[in-house]
């Protein structure tokens, strides 16, 4: 596969600086077990910006995103996140990588690989408690995520007890709770009932408003 979707790098407005885009990925290359899903991809993505990744089964967009949220690391090229090489190197900085996990929030075609608390309200707890927030904002961000996506009857559900919808609800409060610069999704409406799909939607129209 073969994408290219440069655009211009964008301004700050103030004496017309430039602004490092986001997530950048330059001639990127990647192979699983010798074949190659990834071949010389370059993407820009700047700031405020939405963009859709569209392309057949296999085509490979599951594995860019997979490269933008560092669980996988190019062959070749070059992946610059806010203007930082992204390599085994820099992931290799225990700080480094957790700051830089906590900026780019996943959300799992599959909710059910991304939940793993026993409760809902555990869940959505887990990343910003890992922040090491002081309790009174760790439980407002807890509460304002568990709101945002309709959730907050559940808080003491299991996880693994709820529909596909509300898992998948779980999982992007859990994600947003740690107020991530950029939220990368992997079909986030893929499988959902209408309820659900329509808080999904309007949630992410909302966060590029």
């Amino acid at each position: 596969m073969t994408i290219d979707m440069n655009s211009a790098a964008g301004t700050n407005g103030a004496g017309g600086a430039e602004v490092a885009p986001l997530i950048e990925l330059r001639d990127v290359v990647f192979s699983y077990t010798g074949h190659t899903v990834v071949d010389g991809v370059s993407l820009q993505v700047d700031r405020g910006e939405l963009v859709a990744l569209l392309g057949p089964n296999g085509c490979g967009k599951t594995t860019i995103m997979r490269l933008i949220n560092g669980l996988e690391l190019a062959d070749a090229g070059t992946y610059l996140f806010d203007g930082r090489v992204v390599d085994a190197a820099y992931l290799k900085d225990s700080a480094a990588a957790q700051r830089f996990h906590q900026r780019v929030g996943f959300v799992f075609q599959n909710a059910d690989a991304q939940l793993f608390c026993a409760t809902v309200g555990e869940e959505v707890a887990f990343g910003p408690a890992q922040m090491g927030l002081p309790a009174g904002e760790l439980d407002r961000r807890v509460r304002d995520a568990l709101e945002l996506f309709q959730v907050a009857d559940l808080v003491d559900a299991s996880p693994y007890q709820l529909s596909g919808g509300q898992k998948k609800r779980v999982a992007l409060a859990a994600v947003v709770s740690m107020n991530p610069d950029i939220l990368v999704l992997d079909e986030p409406t893929n499988g959902l009932d209408e309820d659900s799909c329509d808080i999904v939607v309007n949630f992410l129209l909302a966060y590029v408003a």
